[in-house]
């Protein structure tokens, strides 16, 4: 999309980052930023998205991606169409929408441990818009994280919602949580840019198929587009990154391992993930024996049979 990236590589969308630090999505845009890529701010950010874009512009350089916004589509569209708009406002450089997440996995842990979010952990992206005060309430047997899933989300997601979202912006639009070729070889009709291979770290549909074994079929169908094809999900290391690309995505997206990273050292812990990420692709290429990651090709894969 024009963005140039100094990693292959953008911080995932996670949701209510204040609970790992206090600075949550802040402190991950300024490590991104500073690393020369970008985050994709999560709808359900604990912060609001104009001031993450803030922190993003003030730890980047000059010519430094701008972050990307993670859309959840509600039910009330004039709420999608706003969200769309303060993004677009703020200076984001990308619209990512989540795809599946129509309705919510079941997350039996959730509701037996009373999922619920201090006030401090809040969507500060909402709260404009709905009233937020029952997610900070415990109910036995019931996570607060699904009742607001059940009650703003749409279940009818489809082709059309896509093609309405297409028409309220000019950001590059992606698709995140496309696990079937069948998707990508229809979204770029109906004005998607851009596909994310994602399962939603594993945690929407049991059994799904992991996103590194969907990503060679989407990829093939990609391959004479001008569809860009990511991956999330599954990224620990450099040698995560270099198999994802030889398979055919143009970058990854990692989400737990920065969490992990907040939660130890706060921004700090961020710019440490992101230059052991940076350190490990680089001595992973050379031990590859290739200097750019364009010479990366499948030759460099011995896949296992089962």
């Amino acid at each position: 999309f024009g963005q140039r990236f100094d990693l292959p590589l953008l911080i995932a969308p996670t949701a209510f980052q204040a609970l790992a630090c206090p600075a949550g999505e802040l402190a991950t845009a300024g490590a991104a930023a500073a690393a020369g890529t970008a985050t994709v701010l999560s709808t359900l950010s604990s912060h609001e998205l104009e001031s993450v874009a803030a922190a993003h512009a003030a730890a980047a350089r000059a010519d430094g991606p701008p972050p990307w916004f993670q859309l959840y589509p509600h039910r009330d569209t004039a709420i999608t169409d706003d969200l769309i708009a303060r993004a677009e406002a703020a200076g984001y450089g990308a619209l990512v929408v989540t795809v599946d997440v129509p309705v919510q996995g079941r997350r039996e842990r959730d509701a037996h441990n009373r999922f619920h979010l201090p006030p401090a952990a809040r969507p500060a992206n909402l709260t404009r818009y709905v009233d937020l005060d029952d997610l900070s309430r415990e109910r036995s047997g019931s996570s607060a994280l699904d009742r607001l899933i059940a009650s703003s989300f749409p279940p009818d997601l489809s082709w059309a919602s896509i093609e309405r979202m297409r028409s309220r912006t000019r950001l590059p639009l992606l698709l995140k949580g496309v696990l079937h070729p069948d998707d990508a070889r229809r979204a770029p009709a109906h004005g998607v840019d851009g596909v994310i291979v994602s399962n939603h770290g594993g945690r929407q549909l049991d059994s799904a198929v992991a996103a590194l074994d969907a990503l060679p079929a989407i990829a093939e169908v990609a391959r004479d587009t001008d569809l860009v094809v990511l991956v999330d999900g599954g990224i620990r290391r450099g040698t995560d990154v270099l198999k994802a690309l030889i398979l055919g995505a143009r970058a990854v997206l990692i989400g737990r391992p920065m969490v992990w990273a907040l939660a130890w050292r706060g921004r700090a812990g961020g710019d440490h993930l992101l230059a052991l990420l940076r350190g490990e692709i680089a001595t992973s290429l050379a031990l590859l024996g290739c200097q750019r990651l364009d010479e990366l090709d499948p030759s460099h894969l011995v896949r296992i049979a089962p």
